[in-house]
């Protein structure tokens, strides 16, 4: 393409020098219109026999046509020129965005080394089971979702989420496929399919992402179908009336040919699309996944942001966040209450043996546990009893109260009271700087909803910032008090937004204007209901995608604006003479060009 424009403008300018008018010129812009304009012609050919008349390449060789006609030949080739010109140029900015997406595509691991029978083998990520070990080496992309077993590392993760720090991985750690490893060997246990994991899912979001039109996408649509042939009636009508009231026939037909090229609506018709485009692809590169434009102009009109408590705003892990003893010091105390725990399979449990060094090595006999209350064991050869207050009572043990929020887990030694532990679900350390970046971009209120109880959830809504808090929901109950908050929204253009990640969280997402799910932590009911998927579970992304949202949508008002006001100034002028064809044309790609160039930002 650029041999045949250097070619064409070359030849355009050696006719130049032939006289005006002359077959010299005219013969040299006919080879220049046809190196540059053979595809244009038989597209248009093509159109005709076809019955789609109403396109650009129709509306270009008919203008370049009525010019040779006219005995405008260099105006003839010149059109065409300028037109492929603004298309090439048009093309390289969709290249451009679209490399941006299919960069995503890499992500795509290609092998996986799995062991099987002592040995390690090399096979497609797909044949890989639930449950089997895999191996990484440095340099290597982890192709399926699993836990660290054996080894330390940093992973890049910028292609999954955005972040440009290498993240520290050790054993225990969950890691996510699409990940690159950049040091030691890993050895990782499968915990997912390849076709749930999250590179998986990664691609299928992107790649359906465009199927969802904006209102603004189906506009451009729809009046693409109509203006076309209403401005194409109208060139007829301005050459039919006017040339009969003039007689001037040959003015009036070169009038309605630049009325006809310049309202062609190529500025609006490649640049909303690529707006929304863009900003897909911007927000996936940020490790937000948005599933269409519509959702994307939806986002950007958010005025309030529903959040579930366990696994969005808090991690859904349990931690000790509080050692309170009586006499003995908090070493001991939680020492002993891990023995106790030992053998218990309660979450509870797990917290606390997560935060005892070694708790593997305790000496423990004659563990018994009654549920709803404890534990009671003989810890390294005394009796240690560990739960709530009706275990306390059971043991003839006076308990203290705390004024923590969480699971109280209380100790007693031989019969003496000797403190508590506060077992808590912590909460994520980006959740209450998400919750002040969501305000600060005027969102009228921020709302918690949570099945937890109402002490526990009033802590952790006091300590984010959210407005309001609800507790003791049911699934059904949240879906309820999600209809309420819509009902109530300031606006009918106003968006409610819920934030969620569990199974029981899927109703809630399919039921607000807008569902955004955790992607890394979140079950597959709750990122199949979403319309939005963060996939490093990073609520602090919300902010960033509600901006993404609006300056997107800024962009395109400003290029449907644009684009309509200039075309009918040009078209104004080019119909009462005062513009020449080829600065038509040249006004008209330089809009499009301008209007694409736009939606690169």
């Amino acid at each position: 393409m650029i041999g045949r424009l250097i070619t064409s403008a070359a030849l355009l300018i050696i006719g130049l020098f032939f006289p005006e008018g002359s077959a010299g010129r005219t013969l040299i812009s006919l080879v220049s219109a046809l190196v540059i304009g053979y595809d244009v012609v038989l597209a248009a050919i093509r159109n005709i026999l076809h019955r789609e008349l109403l396109d650009e390449m129709f509306l270009m060789f008919i203008a370049s046509l009525g010019a040779f006609i006219l005995g405008e030949a260099t105006e003839g080739a010149l059109v065409v020129l300028l037109f492929q010109l603004g298309e090439f140029l048009q093309d390289l900015a969709v290249d451009r965005s679209r490399k941006s997406i299919s960069s995503l595509m890499k992500i795509r691991p290609e092998k996986a080394v799995v062991e099987r029978d002592g040995r390690e083998i090399t096979v497609e990520p797909e044949e890989v089971k639930i449950g089997e070990m895999i191996v990484v080496r440095p340099g290597d992309r982890i192709p399926l979702d699993g836990h660290i077993v054996e080894g330390e590392s940093f992973l890049d993760t910028v292609a999954l989420t955005g972040e440009s720090v290498p993240r520290a991985a050790r054993p225990g750690d969950e890691v996510l496929s699409g990940c690159v490893n950049l040091r030691g060997v890993l050895r990782i246990q499968v915990l997912r399919g390849f076709g749930e994991s999250a590179v998986s899912r990664i691609l299928e979001l992107v790649e359906n992402a465009t199927e969802r039109k904006s209102h603004a996408d189906k506009f451009i649509t729809r009046f693409a179908r109509i203006y076309t042939p209403v401005v194409v009636s109208g060139a007829l009508l301005l050459f039919a009336i006017a040339g009969l009231i003039t007689g001037n026939w040959a003015e009036w037909l070169r009038r309605s040919l630049t009325f006809l090229v310049i309202s062609c609506p190529c500025a609006l018709v490649i640049s909303v699309p690529l707006s929304y485009f863009n900003g897909i692809g911007k927000a996936s590169r940020k490790g937000i996944l948005v599933k269409g434009s519509n959702v994307l102009e939806e986002l950007s009109r958010a005025g309030l942001v529903a959040l579930d408590k366990t696994g969005t705003v808090t991690k859904g892990v349990f931690e000790v966040v509080a050692v309170h003893p009586e006499e003995m010091n908090e070493e001991e105390l939680i020492h002993l209450a891990a023995g106790a725990e030992k053998y218990s399979t309660h979450p509870i449990a797990d917290a606390i043996r997560e935060s005892a060094p070694e708790w593997e090595r305790i000496d423990v006999r004659d563990g018994q546990e009654t549920a709803g209350q404890g534990v009671v064991a003989t810890v390294e050869g005394r009796r240690v009893a560990a739960g709530n207050e009706r275990l306390m009572i059971a043991e003839g043990v006076r308990c203290n109260d705390c004024h923590l929020a969480g699971t109280i887990v209380h100790i007693a030694v031989d019969g003496k009271y000797e403190g508590h532990l506060v077992i808590a679900d912590v909460i994520r350390e980006s959740a209450g700087e998400a919750v002040r970046q969501i305000k600060k971009l005027g969102i009228r209120k921020t709302v918690m909803l949570t099945g937890d109880r109402k002490n526990v959830a009033e802590s952790i809504g006091k300590q984010i910032g959210a407005d309001e808090v609800y507790a003791d929901l049911k699934p059904e109950d949240k879906v309820n008090r999600i209809c309420r908050l819509m009902a109530e929204r300031d606006s009918a253009r106003e968006t409610v937004l819920f934030v969620g990640d569990g199974i029981n969280d899927a109703p809630v997402l399919a039921t607000a204007d807008l569902g955004v799910a955790m992607g890394a932590t979140g079950s597959d009911a709750a990122v199949e209901a979403a319309d939005i998927v963060l996939i490093d579970d990073d609520p602090l992304k919300l902010a960033e995608g509600i901006r993404l949202a609006r300056r997107t949508q800024r962009i395109v008002k400003e290029n449907i604006i644009f684009s309509i006001a200039v075309k009918v100034l040009v078209m104004i002028f080019g119909a009462f003479g005062i513009l020449p064809l080829w600065l038509a044309v040249f006004s008209d790609v330089g809009v499009c060009l301008l209007a694409v160039l736009n939606a690169m930002r």
